[in-house]
C-alpha cells in the first residue's frame, strides 16, 4: 500500500497527529511524521539506490532512476525550446542549505544550462519574500531537492524560486505561497493534510492568473487539502514504464495516489461532465509519474536517514512539480484556470488501468476510460492541456 501522508485536523488543534501509514516495501519518507498542525511531505526514498557523485563518476555510469530525457519523451514536451519568461515557485518548509548547488549537480549531470542565484535564475527567499531563512531540516531538504531536480527536469528555461516556510504549519506554509504567487506564474507545492475547507483557508490558494499544483497524497484512497482545494490543479500519480508501443511508454494508476471526493469544497466547472461521482471538489485533476518503483533520478547532498547523493524518489512529490513545470513550458498561466484541462483532454494521455483502493463509486479509486480518481484526466501529451 502506498505511503503516507494524511494527517488529521491539520488546520486545527488537535493534540496528537495519527499514525502515518508506512511507505512501501523498500521505501522510506523523506520527511518525519509531522505533528497535528502541520503538514506531511509527500517524498518516498528508495532504500535501494543511494550513491555518491564520487562513486557514479568512478563508474562512469548514469544515476538510476528517470532522467529528464525519459521525462521530456513519455510526455512529449517541447523542454528545450519553450519555458523562456516564464517562472515556477516551490513552496516547501524549513531550509535547504545546499539547494542551488544540488540542483545544478543535477543540470550538469544531463546537460541542462545551470540555474544559479548570480544569473538571476535562481532565486531563494523565506516565506516573507525575504533573507531570514528558517533552520534546515533534512527530510525536507531532501523534498526540496526533489522539487526543483522535476522543474529542472521539464522546464530548463523556467527561472525557479525557491519559498522556504519558517516551519510545517499551513499557516507558514500559506504564507510562502502567497509570497509565491507574487514572485512567479506557477506554484508547486508537494505537501498535505487532512480534507478542509477553502472558506478558512482558501486565502492562501486563491491566486487568479498563477497556476497552482499540488500533490494528491501517497496515502491510496483519501482526500487532503490542500489538494482538495477549488483554487488548485490537484495532481495524481502513475506508474511509469518503457513499452514497445507507438508511444514508447505505457502508464497505470500508482497504488499510492490520493483521490475521493472534498466534503467542504465545490466541484470545479469542468468536473460536472466528466462522471467524478462527487457532489463537491474531485481529486485528482491531472497526474504524472509517482510510483517510486518507477521512480525520478534525484541529487541531494544532505546526509539524511543514511542517504545522500544520487538517489530515485517516488510520491506525488515527483507529479506536482512536473505539471508545475509543464504549466510553465505552455506559458499560459495567467490566461488558463484549472478548469482547462477538463476542455483539452486530447492534448492528455488517458491511463485506463490500475486502482489505489477500493470504493464507491468504483471510479473514485480504480483507473477507466476518461476520468478517474488517480489519474484525473490523464498525463500530459504536450502542452495542449496547460
Amino acid at each position: 500500500m502506498a505511503a503516507a501522508s494524511v494527517l488529521s485536523t491539520p488546520f486545527g488543534t488537535a493534540s496528537a497527529s495519527p499514525a502515518v501509514p508506512a511507505a512501501p516495501a523498500g521505501t522510506h519518507h523523506a520527511c518525519a511524521t509531522a505533528r497535528a498542525g502541520q503538514a506531511h511531505c509527500h517524498a518516498i526514498v528508495r532504500n535501494d539506490v543511494a550513491v555518491s557523485e564520487q562513486t557514479l563518476k568512478a563508474k562512469l555510469a548514469a544515476p538510476s532512476g528517470l532522467s529528464p530525457a525519459n521525462l521530456q519523451s513519455a510526455y512529449k514536451l517541447p523542454s528545450s525550446t519553450a519555458g523562456s519568461g516564464q517562472t515556477v515557485a516551490i513552496v516547501d518548509a524549513y531550509n535547504d542549505p545546499t539547494a542551488e548547488a544540488d540542483m545544478n549537480v543535477y543540470r550538469a549531470q544531463y546537460g541542462l544550462p545551470l540555474c544559479t542565484s548570480s544569473s538571476g535564475c535562481f532565486k531563494k527567499v523565506d516565506q516573507n519574500g525575504g533573507n531570514n531563512l528558517p533552520a534546515t531540516d533534512g527530510g525536507w531538504a531532501q523534498e526540496i531537492s526533489l522539487d526543483l531536480d522535476m522543474v529542472s527536469a521539464v522546464c530548463p528555461n523556467c527561472k525557479i524560486v525557491l519559498v522556504e516556510a519558517s516551519s510545517a504549519s499551513f499557516a507558514n506554509l500559506g504564507t510562502a505561497e502567497n509570497t509565491g504567487a507574487k514572485l512567479a506564474n506557477v506554484v508547486s507545492n508537494s505537501y498535505g493534510g487532512s480534507d478542509a475547507s477553502d472558506s478558512s483557508y482558501g486565502k492562501y490558494y486563491n491566486h487568479p492568473g498563477i497556476a497552482i499544483t499540488v500533490s494528491s497524497g501517497d496515502a491510496g484512497y483519501g482526500v487532503e487539502y490542500p489538494a482538495s482545494s477549488h483554487y488548485v490543479t490537484a495532481v495524481g500519480g502513475t506508474s511509469l514504464s518503457t513499452s514497445g508501443n507507438a508511444r514508447g511508454w505505457t502508464e497505470s494508476a500508482w497504488n499510492g495516489a490520493g483521490s475521493g471526493c472534498s466534503s467542504y469544497n465545490t466541484q470545479l466547472t469542468g468536473q460536472a461532465s466528466v462522471g467524478t461521482g462527487c457532489s463537491r471538489r474531485a481529486v485528482a485533476d491531472v497526474s504524472a509519474v509517482a510510483d517510486p518503483s518507477t521512480g525520478v533520478a534525484v541529487y541531494d547532498s544532505t546526509a539524511y536517514q543514511g542517504q545522500s547523493g544520487w538517489m530515485v524518489f517516488g510520491g506525488t512529490s515527483v507529479s506536482a512539480p512536473i505539471i508545475a513545470a509543464v504549466y510553465g513550458l505552455a506559458g499560459n498561466a495567467a490566461s488558463v484556470d484549472n478548469n482547462y484541462p477538463y476542455s483539452h483532454t486530447s492534448s492528455l494521455f488517458d491511463v485506463t488501468s490500475g486502482s489505489n483502493g477500493s470504493c464507491s463509486p468504483s471510479q473514485l479509486c480504480t483507473a477507466r476510460v476518461g476520468w478517474d480518481g488517480p489519474t484525473g484526466l490523464g498525463t500530459p501529451n504536450g502542452t495542449g492541456a496547460f
